[in-house]
């Protein structure tokens, strides 16, 4: 006899779809990208499924940044130091304006 299942009961048998912040996602490409683990241990371990960190890896690879050989954490720290480098270029023109008005 074919059971029928209303909305409400498959609700309750689903799985919510976890979301993952950019911090932990680099964090995990970092393991994967050192060598100390492989994906299928750091999924297990996580308790998620491999295929979601290909994704994740996929995704940064097809960014096509032009670092794409660096590490997630190496590009966010290039990123960093082009901000800084901008921050004191303005910086030292503000203070030769100064410099030339006294």
């Amino acid at each position: 006899m074919l059971h029928l299942v209303n909305r409400d009961e498959r609700k309750k048998g689903k799985k919510k779809r976890r979301k993952y912040d950019t911090e932990f996602k680099q964090q995990v490409l970092l393991m994967i990208a050192n060598g100390r683990t492989a994906r299928e241990e750091v999924a297990e371990s996580l308790g998620m499924v491999e295929k979601l960190i290909y994704r994740w890896r996929s995704r940064q690879e097809s960014e096509g940044t032009e670092n794409a050989g660096a590490t997630i954490d190496q590009s966010s720290l290039l990123q960093r130091i082009r901000k800084l480098e901008l921050n004191m270029d303005s910086m030292l023109r503000v203070r030769q304006k100064l410099k030339d008005r006294i």
